[in-house]
């Protein structure tokens, strides 16, 4: 099954659903320390917070993370991966996943998750930064969402 997205006017929600999005942002924000605290001071029963925390979001917490995928290949050689992260580093990405291949015949494909929503201009400018460093071969973002 697909998961659906919609957008509802927040007085048309159920009380709950509004709730379990006042506790969310009591956590994010420190405002509370744990469930039970935030739970408590919203009026909020844990179980139904438990219910509904992994499928109600506030329309802000869906734009702020946007995530990429991005493979390169890469000679074999000293410091070009360190080098590929620092740029995305640079460009204020945040690298959340690395997986790399064993090296063959001087080559090793490298796959990076990235977190954009902070990025220093755009994703074009900061795959064409990593294209045209020494030592990369290869680039192409594979996935985006």
């Amino acid at each position: 099954m697909t998961e659906r997205y919609v957008v509802v006017r927040e007085d048309l929600l159920p009380e709950a659903i509004v709730k379990t999005v006042q506790v969310k942002e009591m956590l994010r924000r420190g405002e509370a320390a744990t469930v039970h605290e935030a739970t408590e001071r919203a009026g909020l029963s844990r179980s139904a917070f438990y219910k509904y925390k992994d499928g109600v979001y506030a329309q802000n917490e869906l734009t702020r993370e946007r995530i990429v995928t991005i493979s390169m290949d890469l000679e074999h050689r000293s410091g070009i991966l360190s080098k590929v992260l620092g740029l995305v580093a640079g460009s204020e990405g945040n690298v959340l996943t690395i997986h790399q291949t064993i090296p063959l015949q001087g080559m090793a494909n490298v796959v990076i998750s990235v977190d954009i929503s902070h990025l220093n201009g755009d994703l074009q400018a900061l795959v064409a930064k990593i294209r045209c460093h020494e030592g990369v071969r290869k680039v192409a973002v594979i996935g985006q969402g």
